[in-house]
């Protein structure tokens, strides 16, 4: 029997009358997913062993940058929030379509919302202490997944889509605006520095007590919901009755000019030609320039991880949905398809995974060495936590994320 938990706002499309499901997406996210549960530890288990410099240079690519600038793993987490906006019009549109009561459907949208909270803050909130003077209301993946949805599924149900293209650069605009021009302690015009900018002061002031981690979430929701909103646009695209290959030129030629935005809006353009002038100024002293920056999540940020988010699901849609090449992506798919499984699962349970793994590999240790059996370890953890979602996904039981 088919069973499906819907429990929050990443999920598979729905099927439409007029558009298949997408099984790239379900793809795409097992490829997202799957350097969150364990491919990331075993590049670099497998670079610390091996020593090889382009596993080394892979390795760092799995560490995010401390402030400016953009790794591999910089875009993992916005390009699964990219994702849950590709859902949105599907899951959304078809209620809409059979005429729900929109009640009922923004109540769904709160409990989704409120039960992603509560996920996040058993991650990273301390919830599972049981001790209320340790919780915390932090920033935290699930909980940004959440509110980036929570606002794009407002702009989704309440404007057509010339006003959400409206509100998603407004969002951007605005958000840079706050960050670079509003005056404040330690703050330099046209500057995003740490502690020294609207969002961090906001939260600051706000959270209190229960501050945690923070990254000056609260203004930053406003770059979430962009990214999010970049998906729903997506979504709408792919649920048109174009062709498959026009959707398909229609995302690479949005990726490309969202990367080349976001490298000019970064200031990257006028790093590269320092001398010109405008106006008599050097024009790398003009304070417009938004940098990239993942720990703000700033408009230069969105415009950069949606591009490449664009490219890679332009990829995996003319592959497996165009030309219909989709036996090869089956182990992703079992990842994607129970994304919260998968996450909520490595997360508090990756040591488990690796106890497990070791009952059938840790014999290997005495042959392969201590270095190289972490590698082999990890991935076997990895392995363990595939096949409980490869048993799921074979009984068609989804706790869609």
């Amino acid at each position: 029997m088919n069973q499906v938990h819907d429990l929050d706002a990443a999920a598979a499309p729905a099927d439409h009358p007029t558009s298949p499901r997408l099984m790239s997406l379900d793809a795409l996210r097992g490829f997202d997913m799957f350097w969150i549960v364990g491919g990331s530890i075993v590049v670099q288990r497998l670079a610390k062993a091996s020593g090889h410099p382009w596993l080394e240079w892979l390795s760092g690519q799995m560490k995010h940058v401390e402030w400016e600038g953009f790794h591999f793993i910089d875009l993992i987490f916005p390009l699964f929030l990219f994702m849950i906006g590709v859902a949105i019009p599907y899951s959304l549109g078809k209620r809409l379509a059979r005429g729900d009561d929109r009640t009922k459907i923004y109540g769904h949208i709160v409990l989704r919302v409120a039960i992603l909270i509560v996920l996040g803050m058993m991650v990273n909130g301390s919830l599972l202490s049981y001790d209320p003077a340790q919780f915390e209301l932090t920033y935290s993946v699930l909980q940004m997944l959440a509110l980036g949805y929570l606002v794009a599924t407002i702009l989704f149900l309440n404007l057509r889509l010339p006003g959400q293209v409206l509100a998603t650069g407004v969002m951007l605009v605005g958000y840079w605006a706050l960050l670079a021009f509003v005056p404040g302690p330690g703050h330099q015009i046209g500057k995003v520095a740490e502690g020294c900018n609207v969002g961090d002061w906001i939260t600051e002031s706000l959270v209190g007590t229960w501050r945690g981690h923070q990254v000056g979430w609260i203004v930053g929701i406003l770059g979430h919901a962009s990214t999010a909103m970049l998906g729903a646009l997506t979504g709408q695209l792919l649920r048109s009755s174009l062709s498959g290959v026009r959707k398909f030129l229609w995302l690479t030629l949005g990726g490309f000019t969202a990367l080349a935005a976001s490298l000019l809006w970064s200031g990257w353009v006028a790093q590269q030609w320092p001398h010109l002038t405008l106006f008599g100024v050097n024009w790398t002293e003009w304070p417009v320039w938004c940098p990239i920056i993942k720990n703000r999540w700033t408009s230069a940020y969105v415009l950069y991880a949606g591009g490449w988010s664009l490219l890679l699901l332009a990829l995996f849609y003319l592959v497996i949905d165009v030309w219909g090449l989709r036996r090869w992506s089956l182990p992703l798919v079992v990842i994607g398809s129970n994304a919260i499984v998968a996450y909520m699962g490595w997360q508090l349970g990756n040591g488990v995974f690796r106890q497990a793994a070791e009952v059938f590999l840790g014999g290997l240790k005495r042959y392969v060495g201590a270095d190289w059996y972490e590698p082999i370890a990890w991935a076997g953890a990895t392995a363990v936590l595939w096949l409980l979602l490869w048993y799921l996904h074979r009984n068609k039981t989804f706790v869609r994320a």
